[in-house]
């Protein structure tokens, strides 16, 4: 009697982990990738004379899933530097302080932003627990939870108690946090994040912008990658899939069809539509892959003359809501990075661009060079990190997590947890969905 037989759609953190689930259970498994390399949207590459993270930079031991990979294949981290100098545009002008000016500025009007984060969610990893009536959840409280998915996260500090200053401060920093329009952004995303970090501020932003992987996100996706035996077929993208009851069939780009039990499609929503599903996805499934996420941003690495220990923040429409310094090179010379809601606006390989973007804050600053991908021009992502739109947390993602037949759906996209801006939620799908895959082929 064969092995079950199973196709994992995407060679990224989800696709890698589900196959070494699926491979550890005796299950036969083959990876087919479109791109011509593994880990998706996390990506290490050599430019500007170091490694950079073009796509998913940061780790931290309260992100259980990645924290075991960091233990499994022996890894190290390392901090970001923290800022001597801290501008952040408000009105007209420009502020200048510290870093902690900075986070004390922005302190009072996010901690009205994670307002409810207690209650809503006192099991981050179960986001819609207080949805359940076995919960015990009360009729208002659960009513409080589906009114808190609508309209923006800064529509709490329209009250007249925030000044303008403290709306610009949380206005990009959610710039950055959705990589969208933070005027789209689900204010529940915010409240997930911080019930994610113990509803801290400095705790959310020290698992999101703190600390780096010494060896990169390579470190970890090609050692997971090493400890796979079965086929990962580069420059093979799936044209279409026919998933039944019983089983499944991928066929690819180039005419060949595979027929397996199972198959795993890690493929985040801006991408999908490169699929063509039979039967047609369900509803729920189809209007997410139509509007897609919030998730219409950029990341960009911009090289400067002279050693500058700099923050920045500036709210919509600045084409880059937040800029770090993260590396001082031997050269005298600094690499920062940078977030923004609109991928569209910056040429992220362009020097003038990365001087324009500078000059929201340092207009004597050089810039020597600029850097990075856009992932949502990139056919294969459609998308930065996912993160969710008005009335999506409620009536979104989690459709996706289940399936009346043998196609499966794992990815960052989906998770319980973090859902993006870090691996964590990659990891966690990958695992889980190839535990049900596992399962349901009773191996």
């Amino acid at each position: 009697m064969s092995n079950p037989h199973v196709v994992v759609v995407g060679a990224g953190f989800a696709g890698l982990v589900a196959a070494r689930e699926l491979q550890m259970a005796g299950v036969d498994v083959e990876i087919v990738e479109a791109r011509d390399r593994i880990g998706g949207r996390a990506w290490t590459e050599e430019r500007m004379g170091r490694p950079l993270e073009l796509g998913a930079t940061w780790v931290h031991w309260m992100q259980p899933h990645v924290w075991s990979e960091i233990t499994r294949y022996d890894q190290s981290i390392y901090p970001s530097p923290f800022c001597d100098d801290a501008y952040w545009v408000t009105g007209d002008s420009v502020k200048h302080g510290s870093e902690a000016d900075l986070e004390a500025a922005i302190d009072r009007p996010m901690q009205k932003i994670f307002e409810n984060s207690r209650d809503f969610f006192p099991y981050p990893y179960e986001p819609l627990h207080v949805l359940d009536e076995r919960s015990g959840s009360s009729p208002e409280l659960r009513q409080q939870f589906l009114a808190a998915d609508e309209g923006s996260v800064l529509d709490c500090l329209r009250d007249g108690s925030f000044s303008q200053e403290e709306i610009d401060l949380c206005n990009a920093f959610w710039a950055a946090g959705y990589i969208g329009d933070p005027e789209q952004g689900s204010p529940l995303m915010a409240k997930q994040w911080a019930a994610l970090s113990d509803h801290r501020m400095s705790l959310m932003e020290e698992q999101t912008l703190r600390y780096k992987l010494t060896n990169g996100m390579r470190g970890i996706y090609e050692n997971i990658a090493a400890d796979l035996n079965c086929p990962i077929r580069l420059n093979t993208p799936v044209k279409s899939i026919d998933h039944r009851a019983a089983g499944a069939t991928v066929t690819l780009e180039n005419g060949e069809s595979i027929s397996c039990d199972s198959v795993i499609v890690t493929v985040p929503v801006g991408a999908l539509p490169t699929i063509e599903f039979t039967p047609t996805l369900p509803d729920g499934m189809r209007n997410i892959i139509d509007k897609k996420w919030n998730s219409t941003g950029c990341k960009i690495w911009v090289k400067i003359k002279g050693h500058h220990s700099i923050l920045g923040y500036a709210p919509t429409p600045a084409k880059m809501a937040i800029f770090r310094s993260e590396f001082f090179l031997d050269d005298d010379t600094t690499i920062c990075v940078g977030f923004g809601p609109h991928h569209d606006q910056v040429n992220l390989n362009d020097p003038k661009h990365g001087q324009e973007i500078v000059n929201q804050w340092r207009p004597d600053l050089e810039v020597v060079d600029s850097t990075g991908h856009d992932w949502v021009a990139d056919k294969w992502s459609g998308q930065a990190w996912a993160t969710l739109r008005s009335g999506q947390f409620t009536n979104g993602w989690h459709h996706f997590r289940t399936t009346d037949s043998r196609l499966h759906f794992a990815g960052a996209d989906w998770a319980r947890g973090w859902r993006g801006v870090v691996v964590d939620g990659a990891i966690e799908t990958g695992l889980s969905t190839a535990r049900n895959v596992i399962k349901e082929l009773k191996v």
